[in-house]
C-alpha cells in the first residue's frame, strides 16, 4: 500500500538490530512497504525475515511516524519485536550489512527520522504519534524515490556521500502530536 511502511525495532540482550542500507548506505531499522492483502504486522514480520534472514516476534507497538517532505510521504509504524530463529544474512539489492549494535553504540550515518525511533524502541515507549517534515534544499522539487536515485547516480559521488550532501542542506523538523506511554 502506497505511503505505508513499517519499521521494526529487534531487541536482545541490550543489543538492536540494524541494517545498512544498498541505496545510500546509511544505517536503518529493518524497514518496508505494507503489500496490498497484508496487514501491518504480517509485512513487519515479512519484511524482518526478508532483510535480515530472522524470524521475530513482535513485543509491543512502539508508534506512528509520518514523514511529509518533497518526497511521496510515508506514514511509518513502529514495533518491537524479538528474535525467535532465522540466521542473519543480507538481502541482495536492499541491505549490504546486518550488525547487532549496543544500545549507546548506535553508528551513523543513520536515515533521516531512525534515530527518533530508536529512542523511542530502546525507551519502552507505546502509543508514540510524531510528525518529522523534511524540506531539501538540495531538492526543491518533489521527488519520487526513483527520480531522487537518479539524481545519486548522475552526481559522480558515492552513494552515502550523496546522501550526507543532501542531508546537509534539509531542514528537519519533528513534532510530537502523541507522547504516547513510557514504562514507569
Amino acid at each position: 500500500m502506497e505511503g505505508l511502511a513499517v519499521n521494526i525495532a529487534v531487541m536482545r540482550e541490550g543489543k538492536i538490530l540494524l541494517t545498512q542500507r544498498d541505496d545510500f548506505e546509511t544505517w536503518i531499522l529493518p524497514s518496508g512497504g505494507v503489500e496490498d492483502g497484508e496487514s501491518l504486522a504480517q509485512a513487519a514480520l515479512r519484511e524482518t525475515w526478508e532483510e535480515t534472514g530472522l524470524e521475530v516476534e513482535l513485543t509491543r507497538l512502539v508508534g506512528v511516524y509520518s514523514r511529509l517532505s518533497n518526497m511521496p510521504p510515508v506514514h511509518a509504524v513502529l514495533f518491537a519485536a524479538r528474535p525467535i530463529g532465522g540466521e542473519i544474512q543480507c538481502q541482495e539489492g536492499e541491505t549490504i550489512s546486518v550488525e547487532w549494535f549496543d544500545f549507546d553504540k548506535i553508528p551513523s550515518p543513520l536515515s533521516a527520522g531512525h534515530g527518533r525511533r530508536i529512542e523511542d524502541a530502546l525507551s519502552g515507549a507505546s502509543g508514540v504519534c510524531v510528525l518529522q517534515e523534511f524540506s531539501f534544499q538540495e531538492a526543491p522539487q518533489k521527488l519520487t524515490r526513483r527520480e531522487l536515485v537518479e539524481l545519486r547516480d548522475k552526481s559522480g559521488m558515492s552513494r552515502q556521500g550523496f546522501y550526507l550532501r543532501l542531508m546537509q542542506s534539509a531542514t528537519i523538523r519533528e513534532t510530537v502530536e502523541l507522547p504516547g506511554l513510557k514504562p514507569e
